[in-house]
């Protein structure tokens, strides 16, 4: 999502030729030449797997923004650094000769270990769009807990395989009320330019964007916005947008334009896998550990930690179980896994000097998504690049920031869709549960009503405006919000709380706390950039201060 406004200043104060400066000057070593290669060309292959009874300086479980941020600089810093990722590394082609399929054409790379693909828009003009799929370690995990279900990224670049690369920045008016004991001049003068930097954000050329046949559903989503009366604002993005304009010419190979995102994309996008982990394994000292899931972190007597690995297969299965040590752990699976391991890991006697906080502050960031049925005269476009690029601010007067989000179905639906965060209140905690051996989410389904009234003060009124009404055939059950998911998890192992104020876990030496987890349910935009840039900040200290 974005707060940024064109033209002029965007609502951060910051002009947008001078963000756009800012994000273009990345150094040539977190840059990548040209345009970005195919996914089976992006990264060389990793070292073989883990060996029980290694010993390494660092480990680090995840290998999503907060873990990358971790291992490069840590490995920059002299480092040997283990990295474990309970995913795939996504190398190898299918027999259709790609890496990852396309959102109308889910297979058996698409989900983790279901049996049955569970898409963000169940359902399309009244049919249900979901099919039957091998078992396999696919790429996007659909997880159900009660009231929710968390879509997150299952392989080597976590969430950024995923997700849509909106690289938004925070108002800064907004930061304190989402980390209120971080200061906020370093990290808008240090750490979040950093970020930027690393992950190689750039914004839409405005100009090409008003003729682009695959961004018409943008301008027909800025039309009604404005028309109510609403702030329109384009959003960064760490596509290539060089390639984009590339795939509108027919002169480079389709990825968002042939509908590849959410079971990953084939070429424009940078990932993880081109920037910070790229730059990671080209030191020399990163290792990652790819199908291999932590199950357990216990103290040495000599003050390391001794970490339990299981090694999977493509089904799930255990082939093997391996012990290794190491002298400091960096968790940083996600603010789920994070959160679940944490509980875990207290409850069960491993690490009972976990502090009260463990498992608590978890939210969704405000997510629900709706649609709207648009009048003949408002068609969205039959080709739409399923990279969104603009989104609706009413943040200030309302509480909701809406992405116009694509509908790739290769069609014209006359829709437009939206993907919204709020400003929803309700926080959850991860729980033990010993009869099942998981871990439990207190999250209930009536705690999304605040979102939802927070997203109709956008939507009630263009409806109202335009004479339009919500479409009701996108989420089954006749529904006109699909209120029962959340792509951005955040929290339950809050920054300042269950850790200091640089993610060092209480009541243990060497544990650390470096993904989303930190952040206590809400970013007010999407959240991978403060990730990151927290991420920057925090590794910096540690390394300064405690190797």
């Amino acid at each position: 999502m974005s707060d940024r406004a064109l033209p002029g200043k965007d609502p951060h104060g910051i002009s947008r030729r001078g963000f756009i400066a800012r994000t273009s000057s990345i150094l040539g070593a977190v840059t990548l030449a040209g345009h970005i290669a195919p996914a089976q060309a992006q990264a060389a292959p990793a070292p073989g797997p883990v060996e029980s009874g290694a010993h390494v300086q660092a480990l680090v479980i995840g290998t999503g923004y907060g873990g990358s941020v971790a291992a490069l600089r840590l490995a920059q810093a002299g480092v040997d650094v283990q990295m474990i990722e309970m995913g795939m590394d996504w190398v190898t082609p299918g027999s259709d000769g790609k890496i990852f399929p396309k959102v109308t054409s889910p297979d058996y790379r698409s989900f983790w270990l279901r049996t049955r693909t569970k898409a963000p828009l169940s359902n399309f003009l009244g049919f249900p769009i979901d099919k039957d799929v091998p078992k396999y370690t696919g790429i996007l995990d659909a997880e159900d807990f009660a009231g929710i279900t968390v879509y997150q990224g299952r392989g080597v670049g976590g969430g950024s395989l995923v997700n849509g690369g909106m690289a938004v920045t925070p108002k800064r008016a907004n930061f304190q009320a989402v980390l209120p004991s971080v200061d906020a001049d370093e990290m808008y003068e240090t750490y979040y330019p950093r970020a930027n930097a690393g992950l190689g954000v750039g914004m839409i050329d405005p100009n090409w964007f008003e003729t682009a046949a695959c961004y018409q559903f943008s301008r027909v989503g800025r039309k009604h916005a404005q028309r109510s009366g609403f702030a329109w604002t384009f959003v960064p993005d760490v596509y290539d947008w060089d390639y984009m304009k590339q795939e509108a010419a027919g002169t480079a190979t389709k990825s968002a334009l042939d509908g590849e995102i959410l079971y990953g994309n084939n070429h424009g996008k940078k990932s993880l896998v081109q920037t910070y982990l790229a730059q990671a394994r080209a030191t020399g000292k990163v290792a990652i550990s790819s199908l291999h899931k932590v199950t357990s972190v216990t103290p040495t007597t000599d003050g390391g930690y001794t970490v339990t690995i299981d090694q999977l297969n493509t089904t799930g299965d255990t082939v093997a179980t391996k012990t290794v040590t190491a002298d400091r752990v960096f968790f940083a699976a996600g603010s789920v896994g994070t959160s679940k391991l944490l509980v875990k890991l207290k409850a069960t006697g491993a690490l009972p000097n976990l502090n009260t906080e463990v498992g608590k502050g978890w939210g969704d960031n405000g997510n629900v998504m709706c649609g709207r049925a648009n009048h003949m005269w408002d068609p969205t476009g039959k080709l739409q690049a399923t990279i969104p690029c603009s989104g609706i601010d009413n943040w200030d007067a309302g509480g909701a920031f809406a992405e116009v989000a694509p509908l790739p179905t290769g069609i014209e639906t006359y829709a437009s869709f939206y993907l919204s965060i709020t400003k929803n209140p309700n926080r959850a905690e991860f729980s033990w549960n010993a009869a099942t051996g998981k871990a439990d989410l207190s999250w209930q389904t009536a705690w999304k009503q605040p979102s939802i009234d927070m997203a109709k003060t956008i939507f009630d009124k263009i409806n109202a405006k335009e004479g339009t009404i919500y479409r009701t055939d996108l989420f089954g059950g006749n529904k006109v919000w699909n209120d029962t998911l959340t792509y951005h998890p955040l929290g339950g192992a809050v920054l300042n709380k269950a850790t200091d104020n640089y993610g060092r876990l209480h009541g243990y030496t060497g544990l650390y706390v470096i993904d989303g987890a930190l952040i206590p349910g809400n970013t007010s935009v999407n959240p991978f950039v403060t990730i990151t840039a927290l991420a920057e900040r925090n590794i910096e200290k540690i390394i300064a201060t405690d190797l």
